[in-house]
């Protein structure tokens, strides 16, 4: 007897018949459930390394004429999981298919997108390049450190952004957010732009932090323009590495006189001792996405999947639907 499930999916399969789903090693996580969210499966294939540690990949189905999509962050170890999607890229187009887009939820070396001083290489731009040359035809990422990045490639680069699924956890957290009680912080004067997205999705006031660097990651001092004495604050940023200017940011704001501290945070990279540094701080609780995986558990981290965006945007890119229409 057939069912109408049976049927449901029949069609699904018919409809997305030319569309490949690949996961990389470094998230398969979040690849298994994009591949929940369109029920289709990931492609059967070896991802691996030689003994001498190169990258070893050979996909095991027919991909000649298909439309395949790539799932790969290039988080720690970035250099292993950049070059595992180069050569999945290489592999596929090799093997004829007829486009490649690369999903990179998290897109590492952003923070190198241009030259500070003399002698120093603009990173994000070479990686453009390498992708774009292993024969990527499109890219989608989530909330690049840099914006601008997009205009380092001469493919479509879909920016998606996660804004909307953490401003949901956290109201779901809070219950109610009244504005006469939070403030939105934007941790330094480049996430203005960003604060100001968190801002009217929660009709909250903002405030801005300023901060002189000595080193790209580490804080000499921290001004803020802003009401904060008696306020509970919501600080955004587009990710946490060291979490040493986030937990600095929060002993700052308490000595100011701040209430309860939040953070929203989209890519979870928690390098080095950060977790330990937040578990230790007066910071509540730290929203972040699962563009990374979370491999420490802690009780102050609430991870929030955006596997549901993301294979929405695969789902329009492969029917030819508008992708702007998601965040208007």
């Amino acid at each position: 007897m057939i069912t109408l499930e049976d049927e449901d999916k029949s069609q699904n399969s018919k409809l997305f018949s030319r569309l490949v789903l690949i996961g990389g090693n470094s998230n398969l996580e979040l690849s298994k459930k994009i591949s929940n969210e369109l029920d289709i499966p990931l492609a059967d294939s070896i991802i691996s390394k030689f003994s001498d540690g190169e990258i070893r990949v050979k996909i095991l189905e027919n991909v000649r004429g298909k439309e395949v999509f790539i799932i790969q962050s290039t988080c720690p170890p970035v250099n292993d999981n950049l070059m595992e999607l180069l050569i999945l890229i290489d592999a596929v187009r090799r093997a004829s298919a007829s486009s490649i887009t690369a999903v990179i939820p998290y897109f590492g070396y952003a923070k190198q997108e241009k030259k500070v001083s003399g002698r120093e290489p603009i990173t994000a731009k070479l990686i453009a390049n390498l992708l774009t040359v292993a024969g990527a035809s499109r890219v989608v990422t989530v909330d690049l450190h840099a914006p601008a990045i997009q205009g380092f490639f001469d493919i479509p680069v879909d920016n998606l952004y996660a804004y909307n699924f953490l401003v949901n956890a956290f109201k779901d957290y809070i219950g109610r957010v009244d504005k006469n009680n939070f403030v939105i912080l934007a941790p330094d004067a480049g996430s203005v732009i960003r604060a100001r997205m968190y801002s009217e999705k929660m009709e909250l006031p903002i405030a801005v932090m300023f901060k002189r660097r000595p080193d790209i990651e580490e804080v000499e001092s921290m001004e803020v323009v802003g009401e904060i004495e008696n306020k509970n604050i919501v600080i955004v940023d587009d990710m946490v590495s060291t979490a040493k200017t986030l937990v600095s940011a929060a002993n700052k704001l308490k000595s100011m006189g701040a209430n309860k501290i939040y953070a929203l945070a989209v890519h979870p990279v928690f390098s080095s001792n950060a977790i330990q540094l937040i578990d230790d701080s007066p910071i509540e609780k730290v929203f972040v996405t699962d563009t990374i995986p979370l491999r420490n558990k802690n009780e102050k981290i609430v991870v929030v999947s955006i596997a549901s965006l993301i294979s929405e945007v695969i789902r329009r890119i492969y029917l030819r639907k508008s992708i702007s229409e998601l965040f208007d």
